[in-house]
């Protein structure tokens, strides 16, 4: 039978997840993404993983299960979107942001202005204190596209010349800087206030932009259906709700006969705010 890329990048992100540690199952029978002081949320986590095949394992270090679900979300997108050239061709770049990386928002065209705003406020604490830092983004993983020499834009067509386009983000010959492309916001899971947190990152984005707007969504490991609904529900600020294992979710959660869990998975599926993380690639293509 002939391999399926998205298939197998699947299986692969899974395993990932387990080998890295970051899904696990403890000695009491608790899934690293369910919340120990919830019967139904351990009951939903631990059908999951026990389908995806979980080893017994302590349950890791909160920031470190996060910041290892950003990089394994990453590697999954660097398998999968860079090779639907037939469907979004581009000089495509994935990365993982971080507070020791050079690249941040302002280094993409549509928020290159947001450094000019940051060296302002540096040097006036007055300004600072009047604008806040509210315009500052830092999305966990991006995908942004290099611009395109006239070579390139002009290789089937003649389409422009010196005199034309001269402002166009896409052409290389106008010295601007990358295109964001997309915006990934990875929650291994949804406790107290990190729903909030990526609503706020994808707001910022949507604000502070200067010309198009980049995907926002945001991937998660959270089992319960009314954690994934605050934020999944409504739109307007972030496209959509990626979940790591939604087949797997959906078993789990009809395994617990919670009619009202079932409804609201059911209710976000179908109105389209949450989807599987095999759907993401080929969403990001759009």
């Amino acid at each position: 039978m002939k391999s399926v890329l998205i298939a197998e990048a699947r299986k692969k992100y899974h395993q990932e997840l387990l080998s890295k540690g970051v899904l696990t199952i403890d000695s009491k029978g608790v899934s690293s993404n369910a919340d120990s002081s919830s019967k139904l949320s351990v009951r939903i986590a631990q059908g999951i993983a026990e389908r995806l095949m979980a080893e017994v394992h302590e349950k890791a270090v909160g920031q470190t299960s996060g910041a290892k679900f950003e990089q394994i979300n990453m590697n999954f997108l660097r398998d999968t979107f860079p090779n639907l050239q037939n469907l979004r061709p581009g000089k495509w770049h994935i990365i993982k942001l971080g507070n020791r990386n050079s690249v941040k928002a302002s280094s993409f065209a549509q928020y290159e202005h947001l450094e000019y705003l940051n060296q302002l406020t540096r040097s006036d604490a007055r300004l600072a204190a009047c604008m806040g830092n509210d315009y500052m983004v830092a999305p966990d993983v991006v995908i942004y596209r290099e611009t395109e020499p006239d070579d390139t834009i002009n290789a089937t067509l003649a389409v422009v010349d010196g005199c034309i386009s001269r402002l166009a983000d896409i052409r290389e010959s106008n010295g601007g800087l990358p295109i964001l492309h997309a915006s990934i916001s990875a929650k291994w899971t949804m406790r107290s206030d990190r729903a909030q947190n990526s609503r706020t990152e994808a707001l910022g984005l949507i604000r502070n932009r200067k010309g198009r707007l980049p995907h926002i969504v945001v991937v998660t490991g959270e089992p319960m259906p009314a954690r994934l609904a605050s934020l999944a529900m409504g739109t307007g600020d972030i496209d959509c709700v990626y979940h790591f294992a939604l087949y797997e979710l959906i078993e789990a959660v009809k395994d617990t006969q919670a009619e009202d869990s079932i409804e609201l998975l059911n209710i976000l599926i179908q109105g389209k705010r949450l989807k599987d993380i095999s759907d993401l690639p080929l969403d990001l293509a759009v």
